[in-house]
């Protein structure tokens, strides 16, 4: 069983049990977190489930592994002739999941 989530801007295409780096989140490790804009599901027979664009009732839950930044991407500019050079640095925060569930989201009764 697969499941195709959006987060950060990015797709992810993840199965149970899988590490992957998503933009950074605002949790703390150990924290449990939700992805409700799941846009495909596929069970083990292969038959896919496709939203347009999200499935509903359908989400994929993570645990926080690591709060973290990634490698230093030097970015440098220059004009030729002109003297202008400049270096920078820059490292992109993220957060590392482990997935958890993929599935169906429970139905809230709103107790009326």
């Amino acid at each position: 069983m697969y499941a195709v989530f959006a987060s950060g801007g990015k797709q992810h295409r993840v199965e149970i049990g899988n590490l992957i780096d998503v933009e950074k989140l605002e949790a703390e490790v150990g924290d449990s977190v939700t992805f409700s804009s799941v846009l495909a599901v596929a069970d083990d027979d292969g038959q896919l489930q496709a939203g347009s664009p999200y499935l509903d009732n359908t989400s994929v839950t993570a645990e926080v592994v690591q709060q973290a930044r990634g490698k230093k991407m030097v970015v440098f500019k220059s004009k030729r002739r002109k003297g202008y050079k400049r270096k920078l640095g820059h490292r992109q925060s993220f957060t590392r999941v482990k997935i958890t569930a993929i599935g169906a989201v429970e139905e809230q009764s709103d107790g009326s």
